[in-house]
Order: C-alpha cells, then structure tokens, then sequence
C-alpha cells in the first residue's frame, strides 16, 4: 500500500526517482561550483575596499535591488544555459556584499580562523540537513508558510537593526536566521527528494540563499562573541 501511495505521489510530479535524482546531482554541482565566484566577489570586495560604501542605507538599497534583479532574471532564464550564468553572476554580486563583513571580520587577530569556523560550521548544518531529508518520509511541505513568515519577520527586524545598530539585535537576528534558515536549508533539500522541485538552477538558488544567510549569521555571531583585538 505504501509502494502504491508513493507511486502516485511520484506520477503527480512527473519525475521517476532516476530523474529526482539527476535534478538533486546536478543541484549539488550546481551549488558547489556557486561557491567560486562567491569567493572571487568577496575578495575584490575586500581588495578594492568597495565593502566600506556597503552599508547602511545605500547598502540595504544596492543589496535589495540587486537580489531581487538578479532572482528575477534567473527565474526568466532557468530553462536554459542563460539561467547558470545569470546565477552564478548573482553569487559573484553576493560575494562583493559579504565583503564588508568579512573584511571586519579579518580585522581581528583571530579573523581567518573566524571565517574558518563559520564556513564549517555552515558545511556542518548543510550536511545535517541532507541528512536528515533523506531519512525523513513525512510530507513537511507544511512548513513552507510558517518559514515563510519566520523570514518576514527576520527581514525587518534586520532593516530595523540596520539603522538602529543594536549589537543585542545583531545576535539576536544572527540566532534566529541561523534557525530559520537550516529549517529552509531542510525543506529545500526535502522538496527536491520528493520531486516538488523539478529545475535544478531555482533548487540551487533555494539552497544557495539558505547556505549564505546561515554563513553571514554564523559569521557575525562569531565576529560579536569570539573576536579578538591585537
């Protein structure tokens, strides 16, 4: 009976489980090749100093136009080659706006074993959630709406904090993207699984957001409570 229910499921999304997992592969490709012109951005952020006009209000306005731009341009162009480029120039444009955080970051003494810690740990809670959306059978696409919600709230209490520059509100914030955004990092992931996510270029822009907010989060949580002055 459970064989019978899960063939249907899968006939509903017009994917085989060798077609789910061709899309989830070519997501993983995908992803990890994301991850060079994010480096690349991030180090002509900091080179060129460009980081230090990045913030405040002219930040928050340049980082929004260009994120929703450039989502816009990759959910147009994702049925073609065209969709790789216009994503991987968006993780080059995402490098140049951690830039600034980094290059703060980098400014202490202890800065390169900060940025370490907060990519692996950012590794460690991907492969946590692989993890646990290949083990887990239940349908959880109900969490779609409160992580929906979740991520509103987190979106103005971050622009709130912009212009207030409370450092409780940043650990604050940093906390609960963290959650927020390794339960998205789960459900991404568990979409592909079960076929809900059929294009591999909007499943890699999915996981890709997840992975760079829990990255920054984990980033500044560490910059606030474990950087150290010369």
């Amino acid at each position: 009976m459970t064989e019978q229910i899960q063939t249907i499921s899968y006939r509903e999304t017009g994917l085989d489980a060798a077609e789910r997992n061709k899309v989830l592969r070519n997501t993983y490709w995908l992803l990890a090749l994301t991850l060079v012109p994010t480096v690349i951005g991030a180090w002509m952020g900091i080179a060129t100093g460009i980081g230090r006009y990045l913030s405040g209000g002219l930040g928050l306005i340049v980082f929004l136009a260009g994120t929703f731009g450039f989502i816009y341009a990759i959910e147009k162009t994702k049925e073609s080659g065209k969709g790789v480029a216009v994503l991987l120039g968006f993780t080059f444009f995402m490098g140049l706006m951690l830039s600034r955080m980094i290059g703060m970051v980098l400014g202490f003494s202890n800065g390169t074993a900060l940025v370490m810690t907060a990519f692996g740990g950012t590794a460690g809670v991907f492969f946590l959630m692989a993890s646990l959306a290949t083990f887990i059978k239940r349908d959880i696409s109900g969490m779609s709406k409160w992580l929906f919600v979740g991520a509103i709230v987190l979106m103005v209490g971050s622009i709130i904090n912009i212009f207030i520059g409370s450092t409780v509100g940043m650990l604050v914030i940093s906390m609960m993207a963290i959650g927020i955004f390794s339960a998205y990092m789960l459900y991404d992931i568990k979409q592909i699984i079960d076929g809900g996510e059929t294009n591999y270029i909007s499943a890699t822009l999915a996981l890709y957001l997840d992975l760079i907010n829990v990255f920054q989060s984990l980033l500044a949580l560490l910059g606030i409570l474990g950087g150290e002055r010369d």
